[in-house]
C-alpha cells in the first residue's frame, strides 16, 4: 500500500499538465512606488482584450491605468506596460502563459517583468493570472 502511494505521488509530480508558476523580477534600483499612471499597450495579435484586463487589474490596485494601441499612449503616463499572451487548446482555449513587462514611459528602461504559466489542469482566468503577476511585481520585499 505504501509503495503504491509513493508511485502515485511520483506520477502526479511528474505530470506537466499540473504546472503553475508565477515569478517576477525588478531591475536593480527600480522604485515602483513612484509609479501612479500606467498605459497598457495592446499586443498586436491579441484579440481577447487582455490589455483591458490588465488595465482593470491595475485600477483595482489603485493605479490610474488606460489601455490601447501603442501610438495612443497619454503623455502623462509614468510607465508603459507591455504583455504577451499565449493560448492553448485543451477541450477549450485557455491562457497558458502571460508575460508582463513594465518600462519607464520616458526613458524606456525596463523596471520590472513577471510571468504566470498555468497548464490545462491548473488553468485560471486571464483576470486571475494578470492579478497574480501584478501582486508579485508590486509585493514589498
Amino acid at each position: 500500500m505504501k509503495s503504491a502511494l509513493i508511485l502515485i505521488a511520483a506520477i502526479c509530480l511528474s505530470l506537466p499538465s499540473c504546472v503553475q508558476q508565477v515569478k517576477s523580477t525588478k531591475a536593480p534600483g527600480a522604485n515602483l512606488s513612484n509609479l501612479k499612471t500606467f498605459y497598457v499597450e495592446r499586443y498586436a495579435p491579441d484579440t481577447r482584450g487582455i490589455d483591458g484586463v490588465i488595465a482593470g487589474q491595475l485600477q483595482a490596485k489603485g493605479f490610474n491605468a488606460t489601455h490601447g494601441a501603442s501610438k495612443k499612449a497619454p503623455a502623462n503616463a509614468d510607465a508603459r506596460l507591455t504583455y504577451v499572451d499565449r493560448w492553448m487548446w485543451d477541450i477549450t482555449m485557455y491562457l497558458l502563459k502571460l508575460d508582463i513587462q513594465i518600462t519607464d514611459a520616458k526613458t524606456g528602461a525596463i523596471l520590472a517583468k513577471g510571468e504566470s504559466t498555468r497548464t490545462s489542469l491548473a488553468r485560471k482566468s486571464p483576470e486571475f493570472m494578470a492579478r497574480e503577476i501584478l501582486d508579485d511585481i508590486f509585493k514589498t520585499n
